[in-house]
């Protein structure tokens, strides 16, 4: 489907390689790299692989990349970051949060520009490539190069459609670089045409890619099951609010008069959705995919290490959860010591909201926060048993092989109970789901690796200071980060990226389900799978539609919390005026006592207001670039930007 029509191009291009490997670092000793032609790297088995790295080089990292380039993490509302961090590289992502985004803004990936060249470079391998079995090219190996290829070009126009909706559409087309102006003035094509190419193409591609590789070196590369993950991924979009009769877009059109978004809701488009999150189900399952848990030594799930290791386990380590990973990220050390308190050397002003510390539930699998009164104050579900005042009078144990509660001197072996908040642990962080654990460091909160408590109190605390590298809403990130990481001694264990995962794909069906079915016993099922290996109780029975669209909404930011899904979700769902425009609150950052007092200054423990951040609707789309705009005179900028 994909090789519609090509045009030639000149046979020597300036390239650069992007593998390590003798061969090519001999080459690169003996000949610059302006002299490589065509036929000198399509008859080398190394330099083709290195060509096809150079495809995969733009699949964004969901570490650093989500944190600080594609910043998604930023933008969305689980996370903050004070407003100093803009001078060492942060400006683009803290513009977004304050609605100073316009088509001038800078975004480093730059997607409208960037992925079009790497669509390009494997459309060139997709013509260029040949089988030369004595090099090692074999048919079998070239045709599996050339679906990874095609996997990855329908990936970055999804990338794409997901930012700015309709785009410059020619799949196939390679222009020449000689090609006349006029030639290459596309405008931008409707967004189903752009979202039906990418669901054809994914699933044929998924039809010809293995669904595992046997050897361990492959991981990371194109499958099958990561085809069809994408493809569900993108028709949920697809189905979402914001993609599906908006009234907001229904009179943007391109320069040919055609409206770039149907004007009217698609019901069907939700039921699309289902069935291809239910193939990606049945493929993965099939193939040994799963979502990752650990167990107890009774036999019952660990949720701690469950959820904790499914963001740190290899593939090859057991971690089956994982369909789209990505093997190397850069930066990894700045990225963990990012999320960690100053006192063991992290850079510290990277806090998860007070608004993500409500969502969680607690150990019982109730809601404690319901939502907020007007002047931020929390409306509590008095039928949850949150209690937020006051301070634990003792140390709370729980099953679990869970080293991050409390020193190893208040387990109980025999009993296989391990700390989980300590005696004087504020109530506010007692008695909640084991996944709030395994993402928050609060004050006081154990930190194994320096073997004392978190110290966020103003005056004396080691974790704090009156600097911006300090917690300013009183918190840290624990997600995704080991509890072996210690930057003051450059200690930063391995970990893989990852992109997509089978909780995920259980919960897009559970939500596509419920809008094209309502809340069946199907949608329960999968849900209450995710609900299960937290460590919760399921949902409760007799749920609306509406009341199962909520949790399952709620489900999907305490499951996915700080993994860079949460803002296009909240994009996707139209609901970013709700949860992107309004007010953030955290502990005191100035407390110096440990109190609760609300007339007390100095007291720490009470919800103060942190800061604003500012949304509009315009917002939910990426506008053209305006360079792109002064060039191609056929664009149209999209709604609200002009």
């Amino acid at each position: 489907m994909i090789m519609k029509k090509y045009k030639i191009i000149t046979v020597i291009i300036l390239f650069s390689l992007f593998l390590n490997g003798t061969g090519c670092s001999d080459f690169l000793d003996k000949m610059p790299d302006d002299q490589l032609t065509m036929e000198m790297i399509f008859t080398d088995k190394i330099r083709t692989e290195d060509w096809l790295a150079s495809v995969y080089s733009s699949v964004p990292s969901p570490m650093w990349g989500y944190f600080k380039d594609q910043g998604y993490n930023i933008m969305g509302d689980d996370m903050t970051i004070p407003q100093e961090w803009q001078q060492f590289g942060w400006a683009n992502v803290y513009a977004y949060t304050m609605a100073n985004w316009s088509p001038i803004s800078a975004w480093n990936p730059y997607y409208w520009v960037e992925l079009p060249k790497r669509i390009r470079t494997g459309l060139i391998f997709l013509e260029q490539v040949r089988v030369i079995p004595e090099a090692g090219l074999t048919e079998e190996y070239v045709n599996q190069m050339k679906y990874e290829v095609r996997f990855l070009i329908a990936y970055y126009y999804s990338l794409m459609a997901e930012l700015y909706g309709p785009i410059p559409f020619e799949p196939g087309v390679i222009y020449s670089v000689d090609a006349p102006a006029e030639e290459l003035m596309t405008t931008q094509s409707p967004y189903d045409e752009i979202i039906n190419w990418i669901d054809q193409e994914l699933l044929e591609v998924s039809a010809n890619l293995p669904a595992v590789y046997s050897d361990n070196n492959d991981w990371g590369r194109a499958t099958s099951v990561m085809a069809l993950a994408i493809r569900a991924r993108t028709l949920l979009f697809a189905a979402s609010p914001l993609f599906n009769g908006n009234p907001d877009l229904r009179d943007w059109k391109n320069i040919d008069g055609e409206n770039l978004f149907n004007p009217d809701v698609d019901a069907q488009k939700w039921a699309k959705a289902a069935e291809a999150h239910k193939q990606l189900i049945n493929a993965a399952q099939s193939s040994g995919y799963d979502l990752y848990r650990e167990y107890n030594p009774d036999g019952s799930i660990d949720p701690f290490m469950s959820y904790y290791n499914m963001s740190l386990k290899r593939f090859s380590d057991g971690n089956k959860e994982i369909i789209f990973g990505r093997p190397e990220n850069s930066d990894l050390g700045s990225f963990q010591a990012h999320h960690l308190p100053k006192g063991i050397g992290g850079n510290a002003g990277m806090g998860v909201t007070q608004e993500l510390v409500d969502a969680f539930y607690m150990e019982n699998g109730i809601a404690p926060i319901t939502g907020y009164n007007q002047d931020g104050s929390p409306i509590i579900n008095p039928g949850s048993g949150y209690v937020e005042k006051g301070f634990s009078t003792e140390n709370k144990l729980s099953k679990t092989n869970w080293p991050g509660g409390g020193p190893a001197s208040l387990r109980k072996r025999d009993e296989g109970l391990n700390p989980v908040t300590m005696e004087g642990t504020y109530n506010m962080y007692v008695n909640r789901e084991p996944r709030f654990y395994v993402s928050v460091i609060f004050n006081e909160a154990w930190l194994g690796v320096d073997n004392r408590k978190v110290e966020f109190l103003q005056e004396g605390g080691r974790d704090t200071g009156y600097t911006f590298d300090a917690p300013q809403n009183g918190y840290n990130v624990r997600k995704r980060i080991s509890l072996e990481v210690l930057p003051r001694q450059n200690r930063h264990p391995y970990q893989p990226g990852i992109l997509y995962r089978l909780a995920e794909a259980y919960l897009g069906y559970a939500e596509a389900l419920n809008e094209s079915q309502g809340p069946t016993e199907e949608v329960y099922t999968y849900v209450n799978l995710v609900r299960e290996r937290a460590g919760i109780p399921g949902l409760q029975a007799g749920l609306s539609k509406d009341e199962m669209r909520e949790a399952i909404q709620r489900e999907r930011r305490v499951e996915f919390n700080c993994e860079g899904i949460r803002f296009n979700d909240v994009r996707r769902w139209k609901l970013g005026e709700k949860y992107f425009n309004t007010g953030l609150y955290g502990m005191n950052f100035n407390g110096t006592k440990k109190s609760d007092n609300e007339n007390d200054p100095e007291a720490f423990y009470k919800r103060t207001f942190y800061k604003n951040r500012y949304f509009n609707k315009r917002m939910y789309l990426w506008p053209v670039p305006q360079a792109q705009l002064d060039i191609n005179p056929n664009l149209v900028q999209a709604p609200g930007y002009n």
